[in-house]
């Protein structure tokens, strides 16, 4: 299995679900909110076998954002992912909506032509989003947790972006209509732990089997064909960087 997207570092026990993520041999992404997070995680990370570790520039923590871009800046080449990094323009955000703007151009341009995973956050600004994967020539990413329009999510296919899905999206009509309009080879798994929820506890890396399951029933596959095919478009994602990973 692999998740692509879950925030390790905000469990009250990270250590301990790093542990159990690899132990499983889930291929995990760890994303983090501030290049200061990554620091902090970076010697607790190495030596894990199936732990990645991302470096990121949270949308909804953009008051941190003018003190650490120096820092993003000279971590960008410490890892091959990075993550988590976007726009917010829920109400949540919308008050550094142009901060936020700015510092994912600053991101952006400090990726260059580089290769690496990318794991993006779009709530409520996904065209704005994509405007600017155009204009610094970005292609492919992964939105993590799309949630825009139909007509948005059919420019984004067209761009050759991927999205990665997790438990809550399978309980929500919105999260079940965007599903259904993904093609099997832009899908992959993520958990969003440790705010997604299952029950009373919030979700784990090996709880991306609940994607595939559902999955599995939607695309008429066994189990075994689904995490084949999630591996499989992993694997079309990382290609360009699987000489450079780090």
């Amino acid at each position: 299995m692999i998740d692509t997207h879950c925030h390790v570092d905000l469990y009250p026990n990270p250590t301990e679900i790093a542990h159990q993520a690899d132990g499983a041999g889930i291929l995990t992404i760890v994303v983090t909110n501030l290049p200061s997070a990554f620091e902090r995680a970076q010697p607790h990370i190495r030596s894990f076998k199936n732990i990645r570790l991302a470096l990121g520039l949270h949308p909804l923590a953009a008051e941190h954002h003018l003190a650490e871009r120096e820092r993003f800046a000279k971590l960008i080449d410490k890892t091959s992912y990075v993550g988590e990094i976007g726009l917010d323009f829920s109400r949540a955000g919308f008050a550094t909506k142009d901060l936020q703007v700015e510092s994912l151009r600053f991101v952006l341009k400090a990726l260059g032509g580089k290769p690496k995973f990318v794991t993006l956050h779009s709530r409520q600004a996904e065209a704005q989003v994509l405007d600017i994967l155009d204009e610094a020539n970005r292609s492919p990413v992964v939105f993590h947790w799309f949630s825009g329009s139909l007509k948005t999510l059919g420019r984004a296919l067209n761009k050759g972006h991927f999205f990665s899905l997790n438990p809550a999206m399978i309980q929500s009509p919105n999260g079940k209509k965007i599903i259904d309009a993904l093609p099997p080879d832009r899908v992959l798994t993520e958990s969003d732990g440790p705010f997604v929820k299952i029950g009373n506890r919030p979700v784990l890396p090996s709880d991306v089997e609940v994607v595939e399951e559902y999955l599995a029933g939607l695309w008429g596959m066994k189990m075994f064909e689904v995490s084949a095919k999630i591996r499989e478009n992993f694997l079309d994602v990382i290609k360009p960087l699987r000489h450079h990973e780090k």
